[in-house]
């Protein structure tokens, strides 16, 4: 075990706190480092420190906060090696999901940096004999809460859309990622951000709710962010709501895929297994349902089959899942699905791997909404497989779920894959391409379930100013 225990940063120093928890690897079970744990004393001085730095940050000048953030990008590529091992040790990622996550990581930066002075005014003609302007000003300190599956993703944008929009901000890191979290305010801090604009605490998961409930219910907290489960974001949408503050939530989701009959089948096929097991399923974007048009059903699953071989061989290891509950979750949702009826067209969730982290990818057809798996978010390696003929059972199908995230559509012909577009209920819809798709020009967040407010492009940063009107007698 390494002697190394993630600090807090607070004001711009590092805080270490007298209780401390184990950081697990998901890989080997062994521990990694430690971290400490936030006392309602450490959210009392990050929402402070925040808020001491407010009226400077909100008057820093537009251009210092641009390169800023620029010299954080460059950073961030710099110590991606250093970075990419935080992220496979604490969360089990692959290299590929790693490098994944710092490529947007870097690009989001530079993205948002060409943003801090896009924001706008307006002058709106008023009534005779007065003059009025709609100024946008920042709501002030924003409590920011990332998870541990794509933590330099979700945990950048977190930070960087408040303070780009000349917010301070809180951020309340993963109990399961904190070293990665953690190395994100540290790059902001080596590129040049003021003390105090980003106050980074974790805390363990005894503490949790009544450190967020301590976090959202202090009144210098003007708004906050949390990219999470549903169960999770119902929680902080009712704390907030008691306190009237707006919260942006990007939550869970059952992405659909649609295979039409024109579709080209091998691009379905292997955006379909790209989309359900990238990173053992555990994206709130992942394909968790496969609807495919009768006729050609037989022809895309031994594609998919195949594809499934090449992808994740028998001779290779299984996908590591953060814990064994994620293993046993889904295997119940699947032995639930199977005694209603299903098949298991691949997989056996039978099997025990070499950990009770490791599951392979199964593929489950004849899935019928009396079966838990048919509503339920697996977030893991798992995939129903639906069959419909006509375009209305597909989109009935396709909205028949809670959340309502991303999804996806493979067909030849766009006029159809725009009209399934139209019709799905979700925040996104990708034509031939897989359901996970985040790219910074495009608003991201979701309908439904899957919450509300948007991440990324303009949008994102204006998340996080409000208007004032301004009248005065001519």
């Amino acid at each position: 075990m390494s002697a190394y225990t993630v600090p807090f940063i607070i004001n711009g120093e590092e805080r270490h706190v007298e209780k401390t928890f184990d950081v697990v690897s998901p890989d080997t079970g062994k521990v990694l480092h430690r971290c400490g744990i936030a006392t309602e004393a450490d959210v009392v001085a990050a929402v402070e420190a925040a808020d001491a730095a407010g009226q400077q940050w909100r008057d820093f000048p537009a251009a210092k906060r641009r390169d800023i953030l620029l010299k954080a990008s460059e950073i961030m590529n710099n110590r991606r090696d250093e970075l990419a091992q935080y992220m496979i040790d604490e969360v089990g990622a692959l290299q590929g999901w790693a490098d994944f996550n710092l490529n947007l990581a870097v690009d989001m930066c530079k993205d948002v940096a060409g943003r801090v002075n896009a924001v706008q005014g307006i002058i709106p003609q008023c009534a005779e004999g007065l003059s009025s302007m709609i100024v946008k000003e920042p709501y002030g300190v924003v409590l920011a809460m990332a998870p541990w599956n794509a933590p330099y993703i979700l945990g950048t944008r977190s930070v960087l859309f408040p303070i780009a929009a000349g917010c301070t901000v809180v951020f309340k890191g993963s109990e399961t990622s904190p070293r990665t979290h953690h190395a994100i305010v540290s790059i902001l801090a080596e590129a040049g951000l003021p003390k105090g604009v980003v106050n980074f605490i974790v805390t363990d998961p005894a503490h949790a709710p009544s450190v967020t409930e301590s976090l959202i219910a202090n009144p210098t907290v003007k708004k906050i962010n949390f990219t999470g489960s549903t169960p999770v974001g119902r929680i902080i949408a009712k704390m907030a709501g008691q306190h009237l503050k707006p919260v942006v939530l990007e939550l869970g989701g059952k992405a659909p895929a649609i295979v039409w009959e024109d579709a080209d089948l091998d691009l379905a096929a292997g955006q379909s297994v790209a989309g359900s097991f990238f990173f053992s399923g555990q994206i709130c974007m992942s394909t968790e349902r496969i609807i495919v048009h009768k006729k050609i059903s037989g022809a895309f699953q031994e594609k998919l089959l195949a594809n499934i071989k090449e992808a994740f061989p028998s001779t290779g290891d299984a996908l590591i899942l953060i814990n064994a509950n994620g293993v046993e979750k889904n295997k119940k949702l699947i032995k639930d699905a199977v005694s209603k009826g299903a098949s298991v067209l691949n997989g056996d969730v039978d099997v025990t791997e070499s950990s009770k982290t490791r599951m392979r990818p199964i593929v489950v057809s004849k899935v019928t909404p009396d079966m838990d798996l048919y509503k339920t978010e697996s977030f893991g390696p798992s995939v129903s497989l639906i069959e419909v003929e006509t375009e209305e059972e597909a989109l009935r199908v396709a909205n028949d779920t809670e959340y309502g995230l991303t999804s996806a559509v493979f067909t030849e012909d766009l006029r159809v894959g725009l009209r399934f577009a139209r019709g799905i209920e979700t925040g996104a819809v990708h034509i031939n391409n897989m359901t996970i798709h985040d790219e910074m020009t495009l608003p991201h967040g979701g309908a439904k379930a899957s919450g509300y407010g948007r991440f990324n492009s303009l949008t994102g940063v204006e998340e996080w100013v409000r208007t004032k009107t301004i009248t005065w007698r001519n």
